[in-house]
């Protein structure tokens, strides 16, 4: 059996040994592959692991022999599912192993909003304090997050992490989903109603035909101008040029993303240079705690599937 990683940097770069998955055929590793490389490397495979490389049906179409898709995400939009649901290829995600994180990154960033956190401690290293005339000075506005309203989009695990530690802060709790959940303390509503009430607008649904695009200019127009936007789902959802055009108008007031349409970050990306916007780099998932439940998923996955018990089907 061969088993090809198309992305292995995501486990190997943690520090993760691939070695226990050399136990069940021939391991190929390759840290990053650039697309026109995918269909000569998956041509003879059985097993491909992946996490951002494009498994499109022309790709998947030249691999004869797979059987098996091992993603090393939640997230799987990057792999043509109806092609595999069609030609008996069993693709596994890594369902959970990153909620608290992209949860606690959410919170990272309304906090460093409302706080101004790194903008205090940029203006204490350049020297505002110690050419201050008060002990306090109060070079930018803050406001505290308990009573706002947390508008959240997508409410699977991440979504209702995100609800669970706002709760704790004494947040108002809007969400707008597909199927309402038992979840105490929210208030379900619909997308219009959510885009108009909310302080802060965090978004957590996949990327799918339904979702892309959804945060536009139109939708941006219906929100509060002091709005915080955050996206830690997928660039996509979001048409950038709009959200920058509303960030440049005062349309809203901030964003926060740790997700672009193009990743990396290209130079000509619409939001590089945008007003009042920060970013991580597609990080919101990699703790070193994560990265381990990752790698532990994967491999379990591996094995139950072989042992025709198969999890976290997609």
């Amino acid at each position: 059996m061969k088993l090809v990683f198309l992305d292995a940097m995501t486990l190997t770069d943690a520090g993760a040994d691939l070695a226990p998955f050399r136990a069940f055929g021939d391991l190929e590793e390759h840290p990053v592959v650039a697309p026109e490389r995918i269909v000569p490397l998956i041509r003879d495979a059985d097993v491909v692991f992946c996490n951002k490389a494009k498994l499109t049906a022309e790709q998947l179409a030249c691999a004869k022999k797979l059987k098996y898709i091992g993603e090393l995400a939640t997230g799987y939009d990057n792999i043509d599912i109806d092609y595999c649901h069609a030609h008996g290829i069993t693709v596994c995600n890594a369902g959970v192993y990153s909620t608290d994180n992209v949860a606690q990154q959410v919170f990272a960033f309304i906090l460093n909003e409302y706080s101004k956190t790194a903008a205090f401690d940029a203006f204490v290293k350049q020297g505002g304090w110690v050419s201050a005339p008060t002990f306090s000075p109060l070079a930018f506005h803050t406001h505290v997050i308990s009573e706002k309203t947390l508008g959240i989009f997508g409410f699977g695990n991440i979504g209702q992490a995100v609800a669970k530690i706002a709760l704790a802060f004494g947040m108002k709790v809007l969400v707008c989903t597909r199927s309402k959940k038992d979840f105490d303390g929210v208030e379900f509503t619909d997308f219009d109603s959510l885009l108009r009430r909310a302080d802060i607008l965090s978004v957590h649904a996949p990327l799918t035909a339904q979702t892309k695009g959804l945060f536009d200019a139109a939708a941006f127009a219906k929100c509060k101008p002091s709005l915080l936007f955050i996206n830690t789902a997928r660039g996509p959802l979001v048409v950038e040029e709009d959200l920058c055009a509303a960030l440049e108008s005062g349309t809203i007031a901030a964003a926060a993303v740790d997700v672009l349409c193009a990743e990396p970050m290209r130079a000509d990306c619409p939001l590089r240079n945008a007003k009042n916007i920060t970013f991580t780099p597609h990080i919101g998932w990699a703790t070193d705690e994560a990265k381990q439940r990752l790698f532990e998923i994967t491999l379990q996955n591996f094995k139950n599937y072989l042992a025709g018990t198969p999890t976290n089907v997609i």
